[in-house]
């Protein structure tokens, strides 16, 4: 599905199906974006000397981190890896760090402040504009300032508020470049709920399901647990509709945990999934890299610590072993690999996605469990361990997600976004 490549090369999109080309990473990553950035660096240049003025300009990336999320320290510890990875020679990163009451920040001590959870009453609030004409940051204070413009923001936030399409929003409307999918991309690939509709349709395999909306289960709990009993078979797993790192998600084994479990699920959304569980089932992984024409990487294997892969097995307990590649037959590895991409482009996403399956071990079995558009960043995340698998180093896929977003964003401001009717029937 993909070619092995050195580290300091990169994957480039081509017109046909999955396929890539090898190109060096130097020549590719500024020469189709100097007129993009020429725009910043004029002002600045005019009142530069010679020796001042930097051989080639540098991208601005905005790292937005943290939010009012649930896996608010995830996103942390995600944006730590990737300001580290980031090249400094060739991108000049602007930490963005959201507090969990929504402060904005931004300077080289907030991913600090952050993490330390130490007191940012008397730190500078910031803000994005959704103004165009801005791209930029603005602070606020007595007066309102505006930073010098972004040339592409680099999400880091996982679930709500920052995954699920809303932050993307912002970005649109604000006109500027930003990695991953979209508004619609990150929406459906957050709603379990809607995901899953989408991707039966599309007659990709998913496991049987029931939901509902926790208000209307309380007024008819008898009725909604009767159904989930008739169409499912316990063991079952029981998720929250919309939110990541398996927070809220339990299993149930007895219909006195299934009801413990859902009132546990309601913490975290107003819309619960209960899914049948998967017997002998193994958690296989596949990276998806791209936008319209994107790769997938070699599958991986998660060996989780406890009963299954929750939050403490992902990120506490450190006991939970992974292999890579997985070891399956090759027919059901492209299978996978096939599935992985047509997930991708049935959601609409764009730049990266996680897909996760179960793999039956007796029979080969696969459905998709879920698709995440903004998984873990760190060096050991699966998404980059996969790449880094597949012949893509940390620090190239970065470049990577990078020039899709510019990439994308030039290829929609194409677009026309007015209208010139033949008469002024609106005056």
């Amino acid at each position: 599905m993909i070619q092995l490549q050195k580290p300091t090369e990169i994957f480039v999109e081509t017109q046909y199906f999955n396929s890539v080309f090898v190109a060096p990473l130097g020549s590719f990553s500024y020469h189709r974006y100097e007129v993009y950035l020429k725009r910043r660096y004029t002002s600045e240049q005019s009142s530069m000397t010679h020796s001042q003025m930097p051989s080639t300009p540098r991208i601005r990336v905005g790292i937005i981190f943290g939010g009012r999320s649930v896996e608010h320290e995830v996103s942390l510890v995600s944006a730590a890896s990737v300001i580290n990875a980031l090249d400094k020679k060739k991108y000049e990163v602007v930490p963005i760090g959201i507090a969990p009451t929504g402060k904005w920040l931004s300077s080289g001590e907030t991913l600090g402040l952050l993490k330390g959870k130490k007191s940012i009453d008397n730190e500078p609030e910031h803000m994005l504009v959704p103004d165009p004409r801005k791209q930029s940051l603005v602070v606020l204070g007595e007066s309102v300032s505006a930073e010098r413009p972004l040339d592409v923001i680099f999400p880091l936030i996982h679930g709500s508020c920052g995954e699920d399409g809303s932050l993307q929003g912002l970005l649109e409307l604000a006109d500027i470049p930003y990695v991953g999918a979209g508004v619609l991309g990150s929406a459906v690939g957050m709603d379990k709920v809607i995901q899953k509709e989408l991707l039966q349709q599309a007659q990709i395999p998913v496991s049987p399901s029931v939901w509902f909306v926790y208000e209307i289960y309380k007024t008819q709990q008898k009725k909604n647990i009767a159904e989930i009993e008739r169409k499912l078979k316990y063991p079952l797993f029981i998720k929250p509709a919309n939110s990541g790192s398996s927070i809220g998600i339990s299993k149930a084994g007895s219909r006195k945990e299934l009801l413990a479990s859902i009132d546990q699920a309601a913490q975290f959304d107003r819309k619960i999934l209960v899914e049948q569980g998967i017997k002998n089932a193994r958690e296989i992984e596949c990276s998806v890299l791209g936008n319209d024409n994107p790769a997938a990487s070699v599958l991986g294997e998660i060996v989780p610590s406890n009963e299954f892969y929750d939050y403490d097995a992902k990120y506490v307990d450190g006991k939970t072993t992974e292999i890579i590649p997985a070891k399956l037959p090759k027919c059901i590895a492209k299978k996978i690999q096939m599935y992985a991409l047509d997930a991708f482009r049935i959601l609409d996403c764009a730049g990266m996605a996680r897909v996760d399956f179960l793999v039956n071990r007796k029979t080969n079995r696969i459905v998709v469990n879920e698709i995440n558009t903004l998984p873990g960043f760190t060096s050991i995340s699966m998404y980059p361990k996969l790449w880094q698998a597949s012949g893509l180093s940390y620090s190239a896929l970065l470049d990577k997600l990078i020039q899709l977003a510019l990439s994308r964003h030039t290829v929609k401001k194409k677009l026309k976004t007015t209208y010139h009717p033949k008469n002024n029937w609106y005056t």
